[in-house]
């Protein structure tokens, strides 16, 4: 839509887009007044949160139909749970510029209910093992092509020199359903756990989970860093970017920023290999993106799509590519942007990362049947407020201020009352 198009349809329109403040928006934010340039009638107004703060005020903002927000940016995790409830804008009859067929499917597929679009993709991701070439070269070991994670423990242990602040395991630690709990859920999964049996009574005090919390406790006290349940994704990429883990699993956003040598004093010696296997192997992995919905509640309806679709378009891509080098452009999303010879001679990642993306298998089983889908996550309402609780309890694992056993019978307790709470099994 031309300038004079948009002057016509909005008449001065002001949004409110509220955002994460993780690398990929904050590119956004910068690069936003190239629209404002081209949409003079659309003015914008910004709300960056880090990531549990951002999920608590939009939730209760939609939940509560207050409007504040014109633009949220919301996971995968919500959006069929939130348009189930009527609560966010559908995403049909987008422009045929936009291109929706060149979309990842696995990454379309998440964000549709009842065969409609209800947001966009902005970036998307799987997992991956980040590890330090150097390090693994000087104690002379070999990253094989599909680690398991005892292999990794004895490696962390050989590369960890905490004398000099090199710490051979970076992970997640602080509390959330989308930071401890999302790394930590894969890991459960990893060693034949879940959730919830068929019947939804809740799985947490078993002997796979006790078996991943004792590994993800043991590893972190002897190979990780201080201060690890302060850490989140952001924190956590902070630490590798500057030279201070030996290997981190994380998503594989991380991989554009960590090959950026713009924002990585270890560009050029960073390996990737797959997210590790444990006893159970062949489960869901993990899939996540940060998606642009418009809250049903929104008064700017048109303003706010029209910003959606140039934000997550593959002119946006270009944008991005033009300014901050194709290495740094929006992962996971666009079949084009795999494609572009560019893309792939300034990401060594590319082709990794979109088959791990192509192989997430949300919808997979785990070792023993489960009643939910979600990779990283329970595709159930009240996850939010149970993987918090959770990854609280854990992360006090970390601290001292409880033992594996205790921090489960705890994790256990409060999940089931939860479930009951909520009226599981629901007839």
């Amino acid at each position: 839509m031309g300038t004079a198009g948009a002057a016509a349809a909005y008449a001065d329109s002001t949004i409110t887009i509220a955002t994460v403040n993780n690398g990929d928006m904050v590119v956004m934010q910068k690069l936003s007044s190239v629209f404002e340039q081209q949409h003079p009638d659309i003015h914008l107004r910004w709300v960056v949160l880090e990531e549990n703060v951002l999920r608590q005020r939009v939730t209760t903002d939609i939940a509560t139909h207050a409007g504040q927000f014109d633009v949220l940016t919301i996971g995968n995790y919500e959006v069929p749970i939130w348009a189930k409830q009527g609560w966010l804008s559908p995403m049909d009859n987008l422009p045929a510029s936009y291109d929706v067929g060149d979309l990842l499917k696995p990454v379309a597929a998440a964000l549709t209910y009842q065969d409609k679009l209800y947001a966009v993709p902005f970036y998307a991701e799987s997992a991956m093992t980040y590890y330090r070439t150097d390090l693994f070269k000087k104690a002379g070991i070999t990253m094989p092509a599909a680690p398991t994670y005892a292999q990794i423990r004895e490696y962390a242990d050989k590369i960890t020199d905490k004398s000099n602040q090199i710490y051979g395991m970076c992970l997640r630690g602080k509390p959330g359903w989308g930071e401890n709990m999302a790394y930590l859920t894969t890991l459960v999964d990893a060693m034949g756990g879940q959730w919830f049996n068929t019947a939804w009574k809740p799985t947490i005090n078993t002997p796979a989970w006790k078996t991943a919390i004792t590994y993800y406790a043991d590893i972190l006290k002897a190979d990780g860093p201080p201060g690890i349940s302060s850490n989140g994704f952001n924190e956590t990429l902070a630490l590798f970017a500057s030279g201070h883990c030996g290997m981190w699993i994380d998503s594989t956003v991380a991989s554009g920023l960590l090959f950026d040598k713009k924002q990585s004093q270890v560009s050029d010696e960073v390996g990737f290999a797959p997210i590790p296997t444990g006893s159970y192997t062949g489960g869901p992995t993990w899939l996540w993106s940060w998606n642009l919905a418009i809250p049903a509640s929104s008064k700017q309806q048109d303003a706010a799509r029209t910003f959606v679709t140039w934000a997550t378009s593959k002119e946006y891509v270009a944008l991005v590519a033009k300014n901050n080098g194709w290495v740094a452009v929006p992962p996971g999303t666009r079949q084009s942007t795999y494609d572009s010879a560019d893309y792939k001679a300034a990401a060594p990642f590319a082709d990794f990362v979109l088959k791990a993306i192509d192989s997430a298998n949300p919808e997979g089983q785990t070792k023993n049947p489960r009643p939910y889908t979600g990779a990283q996550f329970a595709a159930i309402p009240e996850f939010q407020g149970i993987g918090t609780q959770v990854g609280q309890t854990i992360a006090g694992v970390l601290t001292g201020q409880s033992t594996v056993d205790q921090a489960l019978a705890t994790a256990q307790a409060s999940t089931a009352r939860t479930m009951r709470q909520a009226g599981y099994p629901k007839k």
